[in-house]
């Protein structure tokens, strides 16, 4: 499993229609190949800055099969424009848990 961290930098003032268009392009990131689910979290101490969390089953599935789809293409279209800064979009895997 891949965990996909990305934290997100709205442009003040435009929380809600983030937040509004964001549980729409959810369906478009779901109905990836590989796709296991996703979280979004806003942080306490800043209301424009968003954790955004993605599990996938491995590093492809996010890089090809949802980076090169039209799923993505309507994602970028309904999200991207409220990023000031663009994200940094990083992935991990899982070394150790604590059961």
């Amino acid at each position: 499993m891949i965990l996909e961290v990305a934290i997100l930098h709205v442009k003040k003032n435009q929380e809600i229609e983030f937040e509004r268009d964001f549980a729409l392009a959810g369906k478009h990131i779901s109905s990836t190949t590989g796709y296991i689910r996703h979280t979004l979290q806003k942080c306490v101490e800043q209301s424009n800055k968003y954790l955004l969390l993605v599990e996938w089953n491995k590093l492809e599935d996010h890089t090809i099969g949802f980076r090169e789809s039209d799923a993505y293409k309507d994602w970028k279209r309904l999200l991207h424009h409220y990023y000031d800064p663009f994200p940094v979009v990083e992935h991990f895997e899982m070394i150790l848990t604590n059961p």
